[in-house]
């Protein structure tokens, strides 16, 4: 067979597609002169046209048809089509892998974060760096040494002791948390974070602290009287019995610094621990809110109440709060009515004994009779003016409404009790000691009716 022959044969071939050719495009196609038509689309062809083909194609001298085989390309493009491919597949890849790691890395923060809230619950974590603020860090061994290696008590509590220390001579209070205290954790974090925010003149005042490993400790300024329940207790014949003006004065700074938690700290802050073991005594018999180890902050999304477990002192627990447990300011304005009817009167929050064995019933009792007289401390000896005893009853009875709806603000009670010491202040050299019985009753009579005034 001549060339010529070859030629028509290869023409006839290569002129129908479709016929399932595989591999690269021969070579020798392009010596083919006679080849007018190359049709090679639908096959499975790959690699490069040869560049005569091309040539012949560009100049008109082939019908060249090469369409639907996925991996032929023009000559001199395969270099190019693979330098591009290859990054795509590199950085495509790359791509994959930089998502694996990350999402093995938020999987394990993930991992880290629950296992971290699962053992919120057994011992929080109070940080070293969130003391920093407080003004001065102390060492164990200083600690130690202000206390005369823990020499002299003057306190016990769930979180620990607190002992007498001076720094200086400057007098100061150190608290001491107990490794074994399960609650004095949770309470000794809650005090940290609380102190750090507030200051006033009837909170008390932290000084300093000590995070050691596992030494852990509050310094406070001394209250060189001690905690109101001492001077209202019987058991310490060596206190001072306090008079009745000095007992509303007391009242009175304590109302001041839960007016202060209540309306002066944005978001408000419930104590939920008011009694008299917790209200210190200075020198100078000035009055400060302590212990906050219980302390809540009400939430700021515009709602009334936080609803948490029930948590205080029996006696003193507001009864809406530990039947809804939802907590409110009321909580504590209700446990501070308790501590001025125990200003009051000097009786126990709860007496056995008593039919009426809660004191706000007793007192209650007392007023259906008109016995006023009886309800005050008999150790005050009638050294009171009879109206300013009278306010302050009314003050109380409101407070300890059983509804919190029907108690009043803090920042009413702290108005109320400033008249009822104005009172006692201005009439105490009025001769008020030869006040009328029949006057007492008359008041006696229309008390029932006032013990709503506040709430109006």
């Amino acid at each position: 067979m001549g060339s010529t022959g070859m030629d028509l044969m290869f023409q006839s071939i290569c002129g129908h597609s479709n016929n399932s050719l595989t591999g690269l495009v021969p070579d020798f196609l392009s010596q083919l002169q006679y080849l007018t038509v190359l049709n090679l689309e639908r096959n499975q062809l790959n690699g490069s046209i040869p560049t005569e083909l091309l040539e012949r194609s560009k100049n008109g001298s082939l019908l060249l048809s090469v369409g639907e085989n996925s991996n032929l390309c023009g000559s001199g493009l395969c270099n190019k089509k693979k330098n591009i491919v290859i990054p795509i597949v590199a950085s495509t890849g790359g791509f994959f892998i930089l998502s694996l790691t990350v999402a093995a890395i938020l999987w394990v923060l993930r991992r880290r974060k629950q296992q971290h809230k699962a053992q919120e619950d057994t011992k929080p974590n109070i940080q070293n760096p969130s003391l920093e603020s407080i003004q001065r860090q102390f060492t164990y061994s200083d600690v130690q040494r202000i206390t005369n290696n823990f020499e002299r008590a003057i306190g016990k509590g769930g979180f620990g002791t607190v002992y007498h220390g001076c720094i200086d001579d400057t007098q100061v209070a150190v608290k001491i948390l107990s490794p074994t205290s399960f609650q004095g954790y949770h309470q000794f974090e809650a005090e940290v974070k609380l102190l750090l925010r507030v200051h006033h003149k009837n909170l008390t005042s932290l000084i300093g602290y000590c995070y050691e490993g596992t030494q852990m400790g509050l310094i406070y300024e001394y209250m060189a009287n001690g905690d109101l329940e001492t001077h209202l207790s019987d058991a310490d014949n060596n206190v001072k019995i306090l008079c009745w003006k000095d007992r509303l004065q007391i009242a009175l700074d304590t109302t001041q610094g839960l007016e202060y938690l209540h309306h002066g700290c944005k978001p408000p802050i419930v104590h939920r621990d008011v009694k008299p073991t917790n209200i210190l005594l200075n020198e100078n018999f000035q009055a400060k809110l302590a212990d906050f180890g219980l302390s809540k902050i009400l939430p700021t999304d515009g709602t009334t109440h936080v609803s948490t477990v029930v948590a205080g002192s029996p006696g003193y627990l507001d009864p809406e709060y530990s039947i809804s447990n939802w907590l409110t300011e009321k909580s504590d304005v209700y446990s501070f009515g308790i501590v001025l009817l125990r200003i009051i009167t000097n009786r126990p929050v709860i007496d056995r004994s008593h039919e009426m064995s809660h004191i706000s019933h007793w007192v209650s009792f007392m007023l259906s009779k008109g016995d006023i007289e009886n309800i005050v401390d008999p150790r005050l000896y009638g050294d009171y003016n009879i109206n300013s005893i009278l306010k302050a009853i009314e003050i109380a009875m409101v407070c300890v409404s059983p509804t919190s709806i029907k108690r009043p603000t803090m920042d009413q009670v702290v108005s109320e009790l400033k008249e009822c010491l104005t009172i006692e202040l201005s009439q105490r050299k009025g001769g008020y000691e030869e006040e009328s019985k029949d006057s007492i009753e008359m008041i006696n009579m229309n008390l029932s009716t006032d013990l709503n005034a506040l709430v109006r």
